[in-house]
């Protein structure tokens, strides 16, 4: 399992390209492939899913019952917003155009690790979402950690 962790800012190319950085490669797998799902994140980030880590939520998804009203929506609003991406020579992946609207991405990008996935935000956007929160980190570490 892919384990990312910290952030990095680095440039968004005219073509819509952006290096993975180092650290972040290293914690994939081999099972990836090199490979990302990118989607919409739940905030205005891109989210990036290694393809073995993407599998897991594959297979979840194919349990959804698609007869449901809440699935369907849930599953078309997920998966029109996903692409699979693939690592260049350099070390980069093309984020799509629709992706990078909906992220306010220019020039600068914050990578972000979460865990299983990495983010993509526009810099500023995310100090703007740090900023939203009224609550400060250790009540929120507290009521978190504490189940």
């Amino acid at each position: 399992m892919a384990f990312f962790k910290g952030q990095e800012i680095y440039s968004l190319d005219s073509k819509g390209r952006v290096n993975i950085p180092v650290k972040m490669r290293k914690a994939m797998s081999p099972e990836s492939q090199d490979t990302f799902t990118l989607l919409r994140g739940q905030e205005e980030c891109i989210v990036a899913y290694p393809l073995d880590e993407w599998k897991k939520y594959e297979e979840k998804f194919s349990t959804l019952n698609q007869f449901v009203p809440e699935n369907r929506y849930f599953l078309r609003t997920l998966l029109q917003w996903s692409e699979e991406v693939t690592l260049d020579a350099q070390q980069r992946i093309m984020l799509p155009k629709k992706l990078i609207e909906f992220a306010g991405l220019e020039n600068r990008v914050m990578i972000i690790g979460m865990i299983d996935h990495i983010e993509f935000w526009n810099p500023e956007k995310f100090e703007e979402y740090m900023n939203r929160h009224e609550t400060n980190f250790e009540d929120v570490s507290k009521k978190v950690m504490a189940t």
